[in-house]
């Protein structure tokens, strides 16, 4: 499904650490990876995973991942938080100058804001005055961002995806989450995937 879908960028979270190269291959796209929790034993976690993963299910290996469908000419993993679990963004930066950042955030509320003010700080660091996309299962109902400067791009519950220097083209869109496999319909993720077309902000009557 992700293969077929038209998109340029996919901020993937709690994805098992082997599939990034497998999506990325079938979507062809570039990836990069950063291993987030549960990660110990990997080998035995990945053997579980792929012949119960409805028994394992998020303990067969966590990591978060970028696909992109252009260069990817840089890219950071960022520790916001090593317990009670481990949470890891990724900042990347594309050929075209688009920053990109990708976290999954800690399921306490209080732990959630501390990682994004953080995440926003080091961010904005990164990305300069270039454009910038945030994003991810951010685990705040209504997360803020740093400045006025910021869109939300797409919201459902916990997901969200912000922008500096974009704006939205089109309406955002919650993609199927179900597939038919034979006469079973299988859902892909407990999370609906977020869409949202973008195109460069317009200052003053210009695009920049």
């Amino acid at each position: 499904m992700l293969s077929g879908w038209e998109w340029s960028v996919a901020l993937l979270q709690e994805v098992p650490p082997w599939w990034p190269p497998l999506l990325a291959a079938a979507a062809g796209a570039e990836q990069c990876t950063a291993l987030t929790s549960r990660n110990f034993g990997l080998a035995v976690r990945r053997l579980l995973s792929e012949r119960r993963p409805d028994l394992i299910k998020s303990n067969g290996g966590g990591s978060n991942a970028i696909l992109a469908r252009q260069a990817i000419v840089e890219h950071r993993a960022l520790r916001l938080r090593a317990w009670p679990e481990r949470r890891v963004a990724q900042l990347a930066r594309l050929l075209d100058g688009t920053c990109v950042v990708n976290f999954h955030a800690s399921a306490r509320v209080e732990l959630a804001e501390a990682e994004l003010r953080r995440l926003w700080d080091r961010a904005l660091r990164w990305a300069c005055d270039g454009p910038l996309i945030l994003g991810g299962d951010l685990n705040l109902r209504d997360p803020a961002a740093p400045s006025e400067d910021f869109v939300r791009l797409a919201s459902r519950d916990v997901d969200h995806i912000f922008a500096r220097g974009l704006e939205l083209s089109g309406d955002a869109q919650l993609l199927d989450r179900h597939l038919s496999v034979g006469d079973q319909q299988v859902e892909l993720s407990d999370h609906v995937p977020l869409f949202a077309c973008v195109g460069p902000a317009r200052h003053a009557g210009l695009w920049t």
